[in-house]
């Protein structure tokens, strides 16, 4: 008699998965912040190796370089990561970009430099009062994260390497 007002499921049910969908939303967030990224930067090349050149880290012809190739670079993985191709490598990849770009933020921090991160656009010398690399430091801090948990556990719905059974 339980069990005919029991609306409850039985418990051999299998429990559906969770995990795919997060890991698509994750996918997809991180895949329109390098997307976005990249093409801000895109439309003012010239402010992307600006904003590269404020850091002080690089010699000239490697800032030229890195400024322009950056946000072509960024827009590839962030279409990678929201179409779910590769996405374990593509993953890692924006990831490592991340870290360098901590390093740089976190460089110019130490040293005292009043500059734009150009994470969107932008860059270069700012007003000191103007500076945010707490905040932008605590943004690539969360979003290297996402990217190692989607290193760690790219599978996800939606993605073009669950169509194509791919497992990079």
């Amino acid at each position: 008699m339980r069990a005919a007002i029991d609306p409850s499921p039985p418990t051999d049910a299998p429990p559906r998965p969770v995990w795919p969908w997060v890991a698509t939303a994750l996918r997809f967030g991180l895949g329109v912040v390098a997307a976005v990224a990249g093409l801000t930067k895109m439309s003012d090349l010239p402010a992307s190796v600006r904003a590269v050149r404020a850091y002080q880290l690089l010699p000239e012809g490697l800032a030229v370089l890195i400024g322009n190739a950056l946000p072509l670079v960024e827009v590839i993985l962030g279409v990678l990561l929201v179409l779910g191709l590769f996405t374990r490598v593509s993953a890692a990849a924006f990831g490592l970009m991340l870290v360098a770009f901590t390093i740089g933020i976190g460089s110019a921090w130490a040293r005292g430099l009043a500059i734009d991160c150009g994470c969107f656009g932008g860059g270069g010398a700012i007003d000191p009062g103007n500076t945010s690399y707490l905040l932008d430091l605590l943004r690539d801090f969360a979003l290297i994260a996402v990217a190692a948990v989607l290193v760690r556990r790219p599978r996800s719905r939606l993605s073009l390497d669950s169509a194509l059974d791919l497992s990079l």
